[in-house]
């Protein structure tokens, strides 16, 4: 990684740091602390947030005390769910007992902001195990708390059990319980700020905030994506070929597109109406005004004409419904708003 990075121009100070998108906690404690001093050559300062993702598998006091000493400040746990028949059926390596356990360590290691994961929507769980599974994660009381709809990924056990017909998605399900989500957590003190995510004050993720706004990022690593200098695109996931990539000079080869003013304002769009703060749009026109804002006006004024969207002083807003119906949303802006992008 050292290498790659000293393949990369940027300047400035780096805001957020991300450790994620795979299993960073398996590593052993000395190698995390090798990967923070190559991170942290690169820094202009400290980081204001510099989050890991762990499975509570991984989780030992060993690597906490190295992340810790990296100058990791916030750490996410994969927990999923705390019911034992559900992590059996998601297939997940952990325990009920292993999550508990691992939360623990991870407040007694000091870090200033924990958040946890969940899905809801598995095959066999009902309305009272998910109600249960918030409740139960918010008496834990972590800073922050994810809620993901399961989605089956190709080859996977659960894929091939929806393909043959043995578990069935319930679209009708799956709305009760994102709206069960909104209202428990609202109740135990966490704030939506976005589709899947809610925070108690200060918070929020800061780094997918960045992402979500259309800022510049630098991945480095097999299979990591960047959006920087005019460009988005991702590493080679293999390994050696990467490896040897960067040793002929050459990362972020995959999926590569320039970064047009359209582009950039269709997914400021998309992932900008995810949050509950909603888009500016005078805003986002001032940062790209080369991008097709008539067609974009047009397609705001019918989201508010159906119900999905509210505009105010300029600030384009998804209603309940509207985050419902989020991804459709989002499929017709890039069906109305997209152009070619050029490689």
């Amino acid at each position: 990684m050292a290498d790659e990075a000293a393949l990369v121009a940027w300047t400035g100070p780096v805001a957020t740091v991300f450790w994620g998108g795979g299993t960073p906690g398996l590593l052993a404690p000395r190698d995390l602390l090798k990967l923070g001093e190559i991170v942290r050559a690169r820094l202009d300062g400290a980081a204001v947030e510099w989050t890991v993702e762990l499975a509570p598998g991984s989780v030992t006091e060993a690597r906490l005390a190295a992340l810790r000493e990296a100058g990791v400040t916030r750490l996410s746990l994969g927990v999923q769910s705390l019911q034992p028949a559900l992590l059996d059926a998601l297939g997940r390596r952990h325990t009920r007992e292993q999550a508990l356990r691992a939360y623990e360590r991870v407040r007694a290691a000091g870090f200033a902001s924990v958040n946890l994961d969940l899905i809801f929507a598995v095959p066999g769980q009902d309305e009272s195990a998910w109600r249960a599974d918030l409740r139960e994660t918010a008496a834990l009381g972590p800073d922050h708390i994810s809620t993901y709809c399961l989605t089956f990924e190709e080859d996977t056990a659960l894929w091939l059990k929806l393909s043959r017909g043995q578990v069935k998605r319930d679209v009708g399900t799956e709305a009760r319980f994102y709206e069960l989500t909104a209202d428990e957590l609202a109740a135990a003190g966490y704030a939506q700020y976005e589709i899947s995510n809610f925070a108690r004050p200060g918070h929020a993720c800061r780094h997918n905030v960045a992402t979500w706004r259309m800022h510049e990022w630098v991945g480095l690593g097999p299979g990591a994506a960047s959006q920087h200098a005019g460009w988005r695109g991702a590493n080679i996931a293999d390994l050696d070929k990467w490896l040897a990539l960067v040793a002929g000079g050459e990362r972020m080869t995959e999926q590569r597109v320039r970064l047009t003013p359209a582009l950039l304002a269709e997914d400021a769009l998309i992932f900008g109406l995810r949050m509950n703060e909603g888009v500016n749009l005078p805003a986002l026109r001032s940062r790209w005004p080369d991008a097709p804002w008539p067609a974009a006006e047009a397609l705001a004024a019918r989201f508010v004409a159906e119900g999905l969207a509210e505009l105010t002083d300029g600030t384009l807003r998804l209603t309940p419904r509207g985050r419902l119906l989020a991804d459709a949303v989002g499929g017709e802006i890039l069906e109305k708003l997209s152009e070619p992008a050029s490689a």
